[in-house]
């Protein structure tokens, strides 16, 4: 399968404006695998989640085909990064207690992703897949919002963009599901962090390829005249999606 890249022009950006999940996800999944030794964070990107999973495992394998991505990773001397497509691991059979993907499993060959995670896994091992979609503010932001989302980008989004949209509710999980807590990211944002937030979705990258001008800077004015005072911040929610399932046989 050909890497789809969509990701990689702008990876500071990337790294600086994308939400942090909640630390209560990483506290759920490492209570559910069989033992707190290795996680593997499939398609890393610059390994938010790996850092969330390395306070709570003592090692973390964090892999991305994205070189791009990973030459803006955030270092911890508990995460170990790997250049590797998630259908090509080069991770130890039998050796993991934990399989995550955070906002990636929609762009994976899934029936090659899954086989490598089974072959990985040690017995009681445990996979967990999840994202998040459209922000909320409240009106009219969330208005403005919507029709940036759905009118001015909507023709650029990629067709797997889908999944996301339906909460990963229809994406195939073959595996035994594991009961998966309701949880949402939040911030408080000002104006700029918002901005920045935009340009890193994917269909912007597209738009600007295909018309040769950045959305995001022509939909700014009407956001900040919703916004009130520039500096004035405000509550950003999405809600989180998470599927969990057991990999392999064998409990705690």
């Amino acid at each position: 399968m050909e890497f789809r890249d969509h990701f990689s022009e702008r990876p500071e950006g990337y790294l600086r404006h994308r939400p942090r999940y909640p630390d209560e996800l990483y506290r759920h999944l490492s209570e559910r695998a069989p033992s707190r030794r290795l996680a593997w964070d499939c398609a890393t990107g610059n390994g938010q989640a790996a850092i969330g999973l390395a306070a709570r495992f003592e090692r973390v394998v964090a892999t991305d085909a994205s070189l791009a991505q990973l030459v803006h990773r955030r270092l911890h001397p508990r995460v170990r990064y790997w250049a590797a497509a998630a259908e090509r691991p080069a991770i130890a059979a039998g050796s993991c207690d934990l399989v995550t993907v955070a906002q990636a499993l929609h762009w994976l060959d899934r029936d090659r992703f899954y086989a490598e995670a089974r072959r990985a896994a040690r017995p009681g091992a445990v996979i967990a897949a999840w994202t998040y979609g459209l922000l909320s503010l409240g009106p009219p932001l969330d208005d403005a919002i919507e029709r940036f989302f759905s009118w001015t980008v909507g023709p650029c989004w990629p067709p797997e963009r889908r999944w996301v949209d339906e909460g990963y509710a229809t994406l195939p999980f073959p595996f035994e599901r594991l009961p998966a807590p309701t949880l949402a990211i939040e911030a408080e944002w000002r104006l700029e962090e918002l901005l920045g937030y935009l340009g890193t979705w994917s269909a912007v990258r597209a738009y600007r390829e295909r018309h040769g001008r950045d959305p995001v800077a022509e939909v700014a004015a009407e956001l900040e005249r919703a916004w009130g005072a520039p500096d004035r911040r405000h509550r950003v929610r999405w809600p989180l999606h998470l599927l969990v399932g057991r990999l392999a046989p064998g409990r705690r």
